[in-house]
């Protein structure tokens, strides 16, 4: 047996070896001694063990004198939704995002909707560390109920951000692939309100993924291809839990995940800048420092200012909150509308770009050729985390003309161009992700600085 993937915000774990019900049952029970009574909001995901660590978690939670409300299978931003919506004192989300079947992990929310701040996060790590646990007398156990429709306070959160109306005038042809994960339970529902004619891939939420879960263009290939062999104005691809969104143009081309966060805005920021500036006031979006410069491009054009937070949905939400943010998100296909909730959310997503395509008449090829073509390139390498501060202050020195700041981990900006550098929190590697107008240039910069890195080790 081996030890479960676990952070501030949760953990994750193969199946009968890193997560197994006693590891999760430690683990509720210790999140469990850091809440008030009250009652705990539980999900899932598709996954084939989902089930069966939902059972160990409401047990859990009862035993440890906490109401549990069984929502069944729903998206990771629903939970956070629903916390809110029951009054709830915490979530659990059941999940491993897009990692393979054997993997399953928890995921866990404040009272607040959004997934746990680093401070409460830590509390809970505290708690697991020590293995402690507040079981209850049969006189105090919590109750276990079923909500019947988790679902429809999230549908009609996002369908009040858009114009409901004018998209179902449109009759837009659309693709979902859910990937047998918890989207289509939600995203069918807002399609249909949406007017949509609907296609569906994977929507039998039961986990068997027809395709590698991360919705990353070399796992999308098989869509595309449907796309491309039908007439669909546009083609949307989620992760298993649903708080990530891909989206396929029209003749079946995959257009990058930094796109969906942009398209988002291209909608979102006209509506903003229209209201005008208040006083010297501007509407602030925010994204973590690892999301393409077309977001800062874009709050520039419709005159709203951009900050950034270090990379994390912890981190985003936590500055959205601080600078009263209008909208933001990750660049990983994960757009997050305040209005909404606090979480990343596909379908957000979805009725942005579809309110978007109505408003502008334009096809999705057409409104990715309206953008500044920019291009991203990723890399990874085992490093000792001892390494980071004179790498970092190598990378300062070696690569000259950059603005250096450490958002998280080391970023230098050459205005047209930027290169983030940072250690994982759980694995003794770093990651570098660069940004340029081609695709060779950022990878020469992802290049520059592993040549570095190498000779420092």
């Amino acid at each position: 047996m081996s030890e479960p993937i676990i952070s501030v915000s949760g953990l994750r774990g193969t199946i009968g070896d890193q997560l197994t019900p006693v590891v999760a049952a430690r683990y509720v029970a210790a999140l469990a001694t850091t809440l008030p009574k009250g009652s705990v909001v539980v999900a899932r995901d598709g996954r084939e063990s989902g089930a069966m660590l939902t059972q160990v978690i409401l047990a859990t939670l009862a035993a440890n004198g906490l109401n549990a409300i069984d929502l069944g299978v729903a998206a990771t931003p629903t939970v956070g939704i629903e916390v809110k919506e029951h009054a709830a004192v915490a979530g659990v989300q059941i999940s491993a995002s897009h990692n393979p079947r054997q993997y399953n992990g928890i995921k866990l929310f404040g009272p607040d909707g959004r997934v746990l701040t680093k401070a409460k996060g830590e509390a809970v790590l505290a708690a697991y560390a020590e293995n402690r646990a507040g079981w209850v007398s049969v006189d105090d156990l919590g109750q276990i109920t079923q909500c019947n429709d988790p679902h429809a306070a999230h549908l009609a959160r996002v369908l009040a951000t858009v114009d409901v109306e004018g998209i179902r005038q449109r009759k837009l042809r659309v693709l979902l692939d859910s990937n047998h994960g918890a989207g289509s339970l939600l995203g069918s529902r807002l399609l249909e309100d949406l007017g949509c004619d609907v296609t569906l891939l994977g929507d039998l939420p039961n986990g068997k993924f027809a395709h590698t879960p991360e919705p990353i263009a070399e796992n999308l290939t098989s869509v595309c291809s449907v796309i491309a062999s039908g007439e669909f104005d546009v083609g949307f691809c989620q992760d298993p839990d649903a708080d990530r969104l891909a989206v396929i143009d029209q003749h079946g081309v995959f257009i990058g995940e930094e796109l969906t966060l942009a398209l988002c805005l291209l909608q979102a920021l006209p509506a903003t800048a229209s209201k005008g500036q208040v006083g010297n006031h501007r509407s602030t979006i925010v994204t973590n420092c690892a999301t393409s410069s077309l977001s800062r491009i874009l709050a520039d054009r419709f005159g709203c200012s951009l900050k950034q937070s270090a990379v994390g949905e912890a981190n985003v939400a936590d500055l959205m909150i601080a600078e009263n943010a209008v909208f933001g998100g990750e660049g990983n296909g994960g757009p997050i509308d305040p209005r909404v909730g606090l979480v990343r959310d596909s379908f957000v997503g979805m009725a942005r770009i579809l309110d978007l395509l109505t408003t502008s008449g334009l096809s999705v090829s057409e409104l990715v050729a309206s953008l500044p073509p920019l291009a991203m390139a990723k890399d990874k390498m085992t490093i000792s985390t001892n390494c980071l501060p004179g790498l970092f202050d190598a990378l300062t020195v070696g690569m000259p003309g950059a603005q250096a700041s450490e958002p998280d981990g080391l970023k230098l900006d050459w205005g047209d161009r930027w290169l983030l550098v940072r250690g994982s929190n759980t694995e003794p590697i770093v990651r570098f992700i660069a940004e340029a107008p081609t695709t060779s240039e950022a990878q020469s910069l992802c290049d520059a600085a592993r040549q570095v890195a190498q000779a420092m080790q």
